[in-house]
């Protein structure tokens, strides 16, 4: 299955799944969003099951800056052996708030950067619906610490933390 079919499947999933996050809880971005410093590769080493995800393993997003307020993006992942590529872009529409377009998805969807430390090193990243959310990490293996920190950050923003998946990283292409 290429990435863009399970990505529509995803927007199935905006539209009626099931949402891991209270939504009663506040949820809150990054005051201060540096996206020169956010650029560059992320490891996703765990996220909530999403039907677009099924069976995606040493799953990575990449960021560039293509201008004031916007960025590139391109999700890959690897199923069944096969890698799967989708493009599209991001427009910072409030701090730490992007509005993100993949190709052939028909329309945006709001990714909050809900936490990244000091060093840009590892990052949260969950929607207002809450029927989704990842920690990423720009390195496939996490400190135990940085995982510690980024769940409670989940769980601050309303997240059921239990229902958070690792994602397997290295061997499983």
């Amino acid at each position: 299955m290429k990435l863009g079919h399970f990505l529509s499947l995803g927007l199935t999933l905006a539209a009626c799944g099931t949402a891991y996050r209270d939504r009663d809880v506040a949820i809150t971005s990054m005051a201060v969003f540096e996206p020169d410093r956010y650029a560059g590769l992320w490891y996703e080493v765990a996220r909530f099951p999403v039907p677009f995800q099924t069976g995606c393993v040493n799953v990575q997003a990449d960021y560039a800056v293509t201008g004031p307020g916007s960025l590139s993006v391109r999700n890959s992942c690897f199923r069944d052996g096969a890698l799967s590529v989708i493009d599209g872009s991001a427009s910072i529409v409030g701090p730490g708030r992007l509005k993100v377009r993949l190709s052939g998805v028909p329309f945006p969807a709001d990714y909050w950067v809900l936490w990244v430390d000091q060093d840009y090193t590892t990052a949260v990243v969950g929607t207002p619906s809450g029927r989704a959310g990842w920690i990423l990490n720009r390195t496939p293996d996490i400190r135990a610490d940085r995982l510690k920190a980024a769940r409670d950050v989940l769980r601050f923003n309303g997240y059921d933390v239990d229902q958070l998946q690792m994602t397997a990283q290295g061997d499983g292409a």
